[in-house]
């Protein structure tokens, strides 16, 4: 791990106030290097050799949602995709754009979509989620 991601994923963690661990640096250094929602599996995938068991990333994970440092981004396929919640506000997370040809999901971070509100009565909506669809770059261009 290169020094100054783990100075990263230390500083993250005191700002949130979570106890600094060898399994928590390794999964939250994951998730800075990565470009796009990861799922668990693709966690222990990128730790390799420090691969740790699927319930410690699973509760790691989980801890870093609750201390407001990652989000499950979206759904696919039943399985959640997290992200470092830097890009996100409490209410609402930026876009994600899904490619229905090849699968490749993308954070459309300088997107800004207002809040949607709700017209039936007695509904509150506290948390936007967008996932968008159609095809990325790539595709479009095979597709033509």
């Amino acid at each position: 791990m290169k020094p100054d991601i783990k100075q990263k994923a230390d500083n993250l963690l005191t700002s949130v106030n979570v106890r600094k661990t060898r399994p928590r640096i390794a999964i939250l250094a994951v998730l800075l290097t990565a470009q796009k929602p990861v799922t668990q599996n693709q966690v222990a995938e990128r730790l390799g050799e420090n691969h740790l068991n699927k319930v410690t990333i699973y509760r790691t994970l989980d801890t870093f949602v609750k201390a407001g440092l990652v989000h499950k981004a979206f759904l696919q396929q039943k399985t959640w995709h997290f992200e470092l919640a830097h890009n996100c506000t409490k209410s609402q997370c930026h876009p994600h754009f899904t490619c229905t040809d090849c699968g490749q999901t993308r954070c459309l971070t300088g997107i800004s979509l207002p809040m949607a509100k709700s017209p039936y009565k007695g509904f509150v909506i506290d948390h936007q989620r967008v996932q968008l669809e159609g095809l990325c770059p790539n595709c479009s261009t095979k597709a033509r």
